[in-house]
């Protein structure tokens, strides 16, 4: 028997009767992380990992959730289930499931480069591992998160000695306070940090869980003229984008942070003058290391390049296959570039 089969309302271990990130209500949720195509409203009970708490209940108040330590296991039905850090956002989690002398793991989303935000990526040894692909094709290779960090810091000093606002699209989760973390890390800003409203209340639960952040404040914390945000660095999420929300920063720089940034055009799609190539998800060598790092023999795919890493995972010696699912971005806007950004990518466009 399979421990997880695909069924219209998503990942289903028919041993254990629950789901795995179900798109559709159940009864029994096992949430791999907070990221709305992954965590939805209308489950009976939810559960998820003990450090993805506040998150959780951030963005779906009132459910009724249950979390697990990590390592920590419990027996459903006879299956032994475990959660283990991925590595994502704040919270996420592989899920492990051991039944009948079988182990498989279902990653949800990850990333293997340490961020200080959430705990690092840990490989499972398995039989069945299921994986993401995001991005999975060669063209994705991300730079070191420090040389980024170091990027946008020049870029927001640039704007600040111009007199001008910088203004970084960004996720409202895991993406926006990743930035935070890791601009404090990097020294000294050149000016105030604004972060939109629609963060506020995912810094806290991050700070909450221990996470350090700089200082940041609100739009309604400055006079509403143009000149009291020059010299500011400006968090906002996508959907703000050409808003009226925007107005208030007046000839602002504009750039946009994503793993989409890594290939040229998209930047002139997003229409900023920006871009930053810095991703919450595994780039093709992080997923093919994971991968290996289990030991599985049979491998799944899920979303994002399904076509191109199966393929490849068939040709290199693995039993791979492919799960219907509908998982994707966290932001709808991004939808489009990710169908732009794979058909060029498989087109043969270098990275920028």
């Amino acid at each position: 028997m399979d421990l997880i089969v695909a069924r219209p309302e998503g990942l289903y271990c028919p041993p254990g009767n629950f789901y795995i990130d179900p798109w559709r209500p159940v009864e029994r949720a096992v949430i791999t992380h907070a990221h709305a195509d992954h965590a939805r409203p209308g489950h009976g009970h939810y559960l998820c990992a003990e450090p993805g708490r506040g998150v959780m209940l951030a963005r779906l108040p009132g459910i009724r959730l249950d979390t697990l330590a990590y390592g920590e296991s419990i027996n459903h039905h006879g299956v032994r289930l475990s959660l283990h850090p991925a590595g994502h956002v704040l919270g996420s989690a592989q899920v492990r499931l051991e039944y009948g002398g079988e182990v498989w793991v279902a990653s949800g989303d990850y990333k293997v480069e340490a961020d200080g935000t959430c705990a690092p990526f840990e490989p499972v040894r398995c039989d069945t591992f299921i994986t993401e692909s995001t991005f999975g094709l060669p063209v994705y290779r991300w730079q070191p998160q420090a040389r980024i960090m170091a990027e946008i810091h020049a870029w927001w000093r640039a704007n600040a000695e111009a007199g001008r606002a910088s203004v970084l699209y960004c996720y409202a989760f895991g993406k926006a306070q990743r930035i935070l973390h890791g601009l404090a890390a990097a020294g000294e800003g050149h000016g105030p940090i604004v972060t939109h409203g629609a963060m506020a209340a995912l810094n806290a639960a991050y700070e909450a869980a221990g996470v350090a952040l700089p200082p940041t404040l609100r739009t309604t914390d400055l006079p509403g003229k143009p000149v009291a945000f020059r010299q500011a660095l400006v968090l906002a999420p996508p959907s703000a984008q050409r808003s009226s929300w925007m107005r208030r920063f007046g000839d602002a720089a504009d750039a946009f942070a994503s793993g989409w940034m890594q290939l040229r055009g998209t930047r002139r799609r997003r229409g900023v003058d920006r871009g930053f190539a810095l991703s919450d998800h595994a780039d093709w060598p992080g997923l093919l290391s994971a991968i290996e790092a289990t030991g599985a023999q049979r491998v799944i795919v899920t979303h994002g390049n399904v076509p191109v890493m199966v393929r490849y995972l068939n040709e290199g010696g693995w039993q791979a296959q492919a799960f219907q699912t509908e998982y994707g971005e966290e932001d709808d806007a991004a939808a489009g570039d990710a169908e732009a950004a794979a058909s060029v990518a498989i087109a043969g466009e270098a990275p920028a």
